[in-house]
């Protein structure tokens, strides 16, 4: 296993396996869904800026799995899935072999590259949609991996150090294409907001605490997210800057921030807010809604 040099002097507490596999699977499924792009995005130099943000991804995921492999196999009580490989419990093991419902990650990170589309649809990739989700997952990450380098799991304080300086990256890219993308081309700017209207109901399900992120926290070995909500919403809504020409769902006219995530969790209780805002904590399916925006086709370029 690698090991890395913690910032904390010993291991006082063992953050739960469950825990460490959350974070793992959050950052597997994104990094595998970003190198979708390789070969595919829409300038070549951004062919290679979103391979190796998948590649910091997925070994951020591989120095967890790597942990949380090594503290199974120290558990005898651990469950062992039935379509594991005999023999020892590798990183591999918790990639490959786990089923569908073991994995522990936000829905929003294994969304297409697409808007959304009727159930088994198939449509284009956007670029958009991608810069979006990464935008708002790594505006969350920044904030948790900050105070995991404080968890009293020293092992796994190490890994948000390390962590800490490929989301911070992360975010940059992520704003600063959001920013180019608002101030672009009328296509570039609905694109833009389509995909934000889309994905931000999903980021609610990132203040809902399960048990394990609940143990983790009462242990001191991992956040409480539901505290940092207040963080994520001030980066969310500054970070791109004071030109974006994007606004808040469901707002007439371009704003000069980024879209605003609030209207709908500032509703009063038991009032029906217009369907415009954010008011469950999983998105209604795109096959009920008629707001849907329709792929857009797009011709293939010219070879000259």
């Amino acid at each position: 296993m690698t090991t890395l040099n913690a910032q904390r002097p010993t291991l006082n507490q063992a953050a739960p396996a469950a825990y460490l596999l959350h974070l793992a699977d959050n950052a597997l499924v994104l990094g595998q869904r970003n190198a979708e792009w390789c070969g595919h995005a829409p300038i070549l130099e951004e062919d290679m800026a979103m391979a190796n943000n998948s590649l910091d991804l997925i070994g951020q995921a591989r120095l967890l799995y790597q942990y949380a492999a090594e503290r199974l196999a120290g558990d005898v009580r651990a469950p062992r899935g039935a379509s594991w490989p005999a023999g020892a419990i590798t990183e591999d093991t918790l990639a490959y072999f786990r089923d569908v419902p073991d994995f522990r990650n936000y829905p929003l990170l294994e969304l297409p590259h697409s808007p959304p589309l009727v159930p088994a649809g198939v449509g284009d990739r956007d670029w958009s949609v991608t810069i979006a989700r990464n935008f708002l997952y790594s505006a969350l990450m920044v904030l948790v991996w900050e105070r995991l380098q404080q968890s009293a799991d020293s092992q796994l304080a190490a890994i948000a150090a390390k962590s800490l300086k490929e989301a911070r990256y992360h975010l940059r890219h992520a704003r600063d294409w959001l920013v180019r993308l608002g101030d672009g081309t009328a296509e570039s700017q609905r694109r833009a907001q389509a995909a934000l209207d889309w994905l931000l109901p999903f980021t609610d399900e990132f203040w809902t605490a399960s048990g394990h992120e609940a143990q983790a926290r009462d242990n001191a070995t991992g956040v409480d997210v539901a505290a940092l909500r207040a963080d994520w919403d001030a980066l969310v809504n500054d970070a791109p800057g004071r030109r974006p020409g994007l606004h808040q769902p469901g707002q007439a006219g371009p704003a000069l921030r980024a879209p605003g995530l609030r209207a709908g969790r500032d509703a009063k209780p038991g009032a029906r807010p217009p369907r415009r805002h954010l008011v469950s904590h999983r998105p209604r399916p795109a096959h009920e809604s008629n707001q849907c925006p329709a792929p857009v086709q797009r011709a293939p370029a010219a070879i000259h």
